[in-house]
């Protein structure tokens, strides 16, 4: 199968982060190991203007991937234990990104390892900071067509641990398929949401 290509990303990063829904996140270790898993929950960070997203601080050496081009590796390290990974989205100088929260294990991963959440999620499949900035159509990462999920299946609300932003903390810029077992969290029922 062929990579998702970089028009995917070069647009809105609402709009990637619910299309990345059903897509399959592709990671090859140097051994030569495939880890797959599919894509069941996703946060989306819109651009400078947006306070929740790390490009609101303007550019800077952490942020500079954020601001293009698209279709690159986001990864950052948070609490001194987890990594991140994000795909950077829309057009060059936006500074914009979707934050994957959650895959379900499709190949290369042990029944019992946890997926749900950015750091749980990371570990599961090697992220690491050496993927930041690199490129997503490469061997040792990329993305894949998966299975659309209907609209009927995708939930819609808050994202998570981003209070500090205000009003931009209640946007309902998370998105995941409500019947996946894989789910970071799941939201209290005044919390959800629909688009």
């Amino acid at each position: 199968m062929t990579p998702l290509p970089p028009s995917f990303y070069a647009r809105p990063a609402l709009v990637v982060a619910r299309e990345l829904l059903g897509t399959l996140l592709v990671v090859r270790d140097a051994q030569g190991v495939r880890r797959v898993g599919r894509i069941v929950e996703t946060e989306a960070y819109i651009g400078e203007h947006d306070l929740a997203c790390h490009a609101a601080k303007g550019l800077t050496a952490r942020t500079e991937v954020m601001f293009g081009p698209a279709g690159r590796a986001y990864v950052y390290f948070i609490y001194g234990m987890h990594c991140c990974f994000n795909v950077v989205t829309d057009e060059p100088g936006v500074g914009a990104a979707v934050l994957i929260r959650a895959v379900e294990p499709v190949e290369g991963l042990e029944a019992e390892v946890r997926t749900d959440g950015p750091g749980r999620l990371c570990k599961a499949l090697g992220l690491t900071l050496t993927h930041n900035r690199m490129e997503l159509g490469t061997d040792a990462l990329h993305l894949l067509a998966g299975e659309a999920v209907e609209e009927a299946r995708v939930e819609r609300g808050p994202r998570i641990g981003v209070d500090y932003a205000g009003e931009w903390a209640l946007k309902p810029f998370r998105f995941w398929v409500g019947d996946s077992q894989h789910v970071s969290r799941r939201p209290t029922p005044r919390a959800r949401k629909r688009p």
